[in-house]
């Protein structure tokens, strides 16, 4: 599941992608194979840690599974 992360709150995409330009027919993130198509990985993350990215809005996104 894909969330976007704010300084102290955690955001569903729907709030956040549906005016976004770089979202996918449905408004959300471009996500494909495991990779985020409209942003970039931020690193790899340690053991405990979710993937997180940073997409072309400027949004940390991580992946939680």
């Amino acid at each position: 599941m894909l969330v976007i992360l704010m300084d102290d709150q955690i955001i569903s995409p729907q709030q956040v992608c549906q005016t976004c330009l770089m979202a996918d027919g449905s408004g959300q993130p471009r996500w494909r194979h495991g990779q985020l198509g409209c942003g970039h990985p931020l690193g790899k993350p340690a053991s405990h840690q979710a993937e997180q990215y940073e997409c072309q809005m400027g949004f940390r996104i991580a992946n939680i599974q």
